[in-house]
């Protein structure tokens, strides 16, 4: 592995070098040049969100300027005492140089220490304003966006990348703009003394631009590379985390450490090489900083014998050429941090510029009462301009229907859900509830007409009785209970240590996949839905379990338009109406009795369920 740090070009993925920097993590060669962010862009929006806050940065301001000027007052007075000194009267004046000297110093620290109190401050509220808007965009963003993302890179931008931000605001963006304003109020000072020193001295900058320009040119694209396999190892971490039992059950650990070692191993090459090149930058400084001073040194001795400059402004050029090259040392050096803050805050605003979902139209009601009059047609769907999910599918859902929804994995059962409650809107049809449009109904109400029950239930870190609860939050502690006896969790639950007080740790883990649905069946039924949607709700539930189950969900649906996706025949048998697709399409529907007279795949399923209950 270390190996590898020394010999990048003989590494199969990663290929880096020091001349081809924008190269890095193409497998096999080099990848296309990808189009430069725009830079200016990203810092204008980071500014938008520390202008709130603009009476304290014109403070922090004032703070930077009296701190940069004290600065730069304090080699002058040393230079006039010295002239004062050797000129024969520094006995008078000697004592008011070092209590005025002194009193600009503590002056300067206190400008100082104010100056960064407040800029942290000011970070720290910035930085809570933008971590604020990215959770709540990410609420508002479709469920589409979270099926194409990992949750942990989702993660990554949330911490990581945040961080870095606030890190460069709380110590760097200070200390850039101190550096910018005494490199500036030293150059006018030292042209002020000797312009001939003054020329000097800038024989280096050259040199400090042609080095700044080929390193930082290498070292951009190998931070936002940073940053983007830092998301991904957090995507990976969460992932395999999350998948324990299936890893150690099918006994992948090797193959999972494997896939940490190479990514983790990414990400140490992508920052050793961004640091290893920048770390070039305070060297080059240093060295170019010495050839200065020796210079200034040089020159100055010459000049001061033939009397052309006083020994005073010798001392003073001296400490203002260090002060001419350390602002460009602490840019330089912070250069790294801004680098790395800029790639995070990209990545924060590349989510914040994710397409929130659709607005409701401005036609849009809330519903006061629902029917549950559901009615779908020629709907078609697919997922990102892809072949259709669903195709021309028609029908009517009445009042209090129980309808059963069938057919092979992939058929379009659960996205036919999911265009039900919203969650995506379909491309091609209409659907109605009630006879009004769902596009003229506003998403909220509409969800808070509907309880869902789906295949996977989660579970929230809390007690048993604020899961239940979370179905209306509102709800007494006997409703609480009521609710959990109708889905029959109440038994198994009070025989668990502190029984509805009990802490569930983050998604339920400790209790079985089949306490976890009854608990959400008991949530949907808290919630007093007008419509009902069980997705394989009774999937991970033992057969006698789920004929105890079966007489509260009947009285649950009572009333209400229900949508069961289901497998087992004694769900399915109990339906109103069973829509049977394949393909995307709706091949059949009618009762289970009609069905089975009509032949065709309703038939082959259920012959089907019948011979794996058999065996």
């Amino acid at each position: 592995m270390f190996q590898a740090l020394l010999e990048p070009f003989r590494h199969p993925k990663l290929n880096v070098g020091l001349g081809d920097a924008a190269s890095f993590g193409s497998p096999g060669g080099r990848k296309p040049k990808a189009k430069a962010k725009d830079w200016s862009a990203t810092l204008r929006r980071i500014w938008s969100y520390l202008a709130k806050r603009k009476a304290k940065l014109v403070l922090v301001l004032v703070m930077v300027l009296l701190s940069s000027g004290l600065a730069l007052l304090g080699p002058y007075l040393i230079s006039r005492a010295v002239d004062h000194y050797l000129e024969g009267d520094g006995g008078r004046t000697w004592g008011i140089f070092l209590i005025t000297l002194a009193l600009v110093y503590l002056l300067n620290s206190l400008t100082s220490w104010l100056q960064n109190i407040w800029m942290i401050e000011i970070a720290q509220e910035t930085i809570y304003r933008m971590r604020t808007d990215l959770f709540a965009h990410l609420h508002r963003l479709p469920i589409s966006f979270f099926n194409r993302r990992q949750q942990g890179e989702i993660m990554s931008r949330l911490t990581n990348d945040i961080e870095n931000i606030s890190s460069t605001l709380n110590s760097s963006a200070i200390q850039i703009f101190s550096s910018v304003l005494t490199l500036l109020g030293t150059v006018g000072v030292m042209l002020w003394l000797s312009p001939l020193l003054t020329l000097l001295t800038f024989i280096v900058v050259p040199l400090m631009i042609l080095g700044m320009r080929w390193i930082t040119r290498r070292t951009g694209p190998l931070f936002k590379e940073r940053q983007r396999n830092m998301g991904e190892l957090n995507g990976f971490i969460e992932e395999t985390l999350s998948g324990q039992r299936i890893i150690k059950a099918f006994s992948q650990e090797e193959r999972v450490i494997s896939g940490f070692r190479e990514r983790n191993t990414r990400i140490m090459l992508s920052g050793y090489w961004a640091q290893a090149i920048s770390g070039f930058i305070p060297k080059l400084m240093n060295g170019l900083n010495n050839l200065s001073f020796a210079i200034v040194a040089g020159v100055g001795g010459l000049l001061a014998v033939r009397g052309l400059v006083t020994v005073g402004v010798i001392i003073a050029f001296v400490e203002y050429t260090r002060q001419f090259t350390r602002p460009l040392n602490d840019l330089a050096n912070q250069w790294n941090t801004l680098l790395s803050a800029i790639a995070g805050a990209e990545r924060v605003f590349e989510v914040l510029d994710e397409e929130a979902e659709a607005k409701d139209e401005r036609a849009a009601v809330p519903l006061d009462h629902v029917e549950g009059t559901v009615k779908f047609s020629g709907v078609s769907f697919s997922y990102d301009g892809g072949a259709d999910t669903l195709q021309d599918i028609s029908f009517e859902a009445k009042p209090g229907e129980m309808i059963a929804l069938v057919g092979p994995t992939g058929a379009g059962k659960t996205t036919l859900i999911g265009l039900l409650s919203r969650f995506y809107d379909p491309g091609k049809g209409s659907i109605t509830l009630d006879g009004r449009d769902l596009s003229s109904i506003r998403r909220e109400s509409l969800r808070s007409h509907m309880a869902f029950v789906l295949q996977d239930s989660f579970l929230f870190k809390g007690t048993i009785r604020d899961n239940i609860r979370y179905g209306r939050l509102d709800a007494s502690d006997e409703e609480v209970e009521a609710a959990a006896k109708l889905a029959n969790a109440h038994s198994f639950i009070m025989r668990m240590k502190g029984g509805y007080e009990r802490m569930l740790s983050v998604d339920g883990s400790g209790i079985s996949q089949g306490q976890k649905q009854l608990l959400a069946i008991a949530r949907a039924i808290l919630a007093g839905p007008s419509m009902l949607v069980l997705d394989e709700a009774t999937s991970s539930i033992d057969t006698v379990t789920e004929i105890k189950i079966q007489e509260g969900l009947q009285a649950l649906m009572k009333g209400r338009t229900s949508f069961v996706i289901a497998h087992r025949l004694g769900t399915i048998r109990a339906a109103d109406r069973i829509l049977v697709l394949q393909g995307g399409r709706l091949v059949q529907q009618g009762s289970h009795e009609e069905l089975l007279q009509e032949g065709g795949l309703y038939s082959e399923l259920v012959r089907g369920s019948s011979d794996s209950a058999a065996g």
